[in-house]
């Protein structure tokens, strides 16, 4: 399902099995002021009523599977920076956007296992518990109170998973024809990471492209730098490098880019990791400032590919 808002340039799309709810917000394709899409995959929280009930510990899971309110933020920083915005509502819980469709833990799985479907070493991490559909959490142990049935599963890749990677892969062609570039920041939020040193600087933000597959060098060369000139903490690649989403829409020869942008929580949200907190507009302008010099690290491939420097 995808429909067009008359009163935006937003499409809602897909569809949550379980409440009808569209999986997916797609918004300011066309009016963007910027080369850029920012998505937030992992910040849904439209919970069907079963989904909930099947939870053994439904408040403690959500809160450590989602991006509390990651959506909240890349829309605002959206808001700040003309960029597009993609943000889903269907939660992670239900399935996970940053992984592929097929890299699914069967034992979770109670009734028969489709034809050419086998657990391998390919999708060790989804049974290591968190793959296609989360099994087990840290600090929640094992997340479901019964099986999954094939089915169930089927029509979340089909309501959910399909509909938002070809929007996504749609609005970043779109981009990339009015601009002659496009760049994905998939934002996503981690909890505080350990200072190993004494004296070391806390890591706020990690920048994953893949190892230098997903983007241009100078497209993350230029995010460290912004937020290293901006005094914060932050890292490249380690430990996070990005996932599904980078591997499947990073396309730099064909104009494409794409970076993770992993953000600590406690720069948003309140001491409990679950509500916003005052420091949240803050962080929205530092990251929109970050957006505009991206956009400016963009002009010579604008301009390799004979296009004027803003959108017609």
């Amino acid at each position: 399902m995808v429909a067009n808002s008359d009163s935006r340039d937003e499409i809602v799309g897909g569809m949550i099995p379980g409440s009808g709810a569209p999986a997916f917000r797609l918004s300011d394709v066309r009016s963007a002021q910027v080369p850029i899409l920012i998505a937030a995959p992992h910040g849904g929280r439209a919970y069907p009523s079963d989904v909930e009930e099947n939870m053994r510990n439904p408040a403690l899971a959500k809160l450590r599977l989602e991006d509390r309110l990651v959506d909240a933020l890349a829309l605002d920083v959206a808001r700040l920076s003309g960029a597009a915005v993609l943000v889903a509502n269907a939660p992670r819980a239900m399935l996970d956007l940053n992984r592929a469709a097929d890299d699914l833990d069967w034992s979770m799985i109670g009734d028969a296992r489709p034809a050419g479907h086998a657990n391998s070493s390919a999708n060790r991490r989804a049974r290591s518990g968190l793959g296609l559909i989360p099994r087990r959490v840290s600090g929640v142990g094992e997340i479901w109170r019964e099986s999954l049935r094939a089915q169930d599963v089927a029509s979340r890749v089909t309501g959910i998973h399909e509909p938002y990677h070809r929007a996504l892969a749609r609005a970043l062609g779109d981009v990339r024809s009015m601009w002659g570039a496009a760049l994905l920041i998939d934002l996503h939020s981690m909890p505080p990471l350990r200072v190993r040193h004494s004296g070391e600087q806390r890591i706020e933000f990690v920048v994953g492209d893949r190892f230098g597959v997903s983007c241009a060098d100078g497209l993350s060369g230029r995010a460290l730098q912004f937020l290293g000139g901006q005094h914060r903490g932050v890292a490249h690649n380690r430990p996070y490098a990005g996932g599904y989403v980078l591997d499947r829409h990073g396309r730099p020869s064909l104009g494409i880019h794409a970076l993770q942008l992993e953000v600590c929580r406690s720069l948003y949200l309140d001491a409990r990791f679950e509500g916003l907190s005052a420091r949240m507009p803050a962080l929205a302008r530092l990251l929109a400032d970050m957006v505009r010099a991206l956009a400016d690290e963009l002009a010579p491939h604008l301009r390799e590919n004979g296009l004027p420097l803003a959108a017609e």
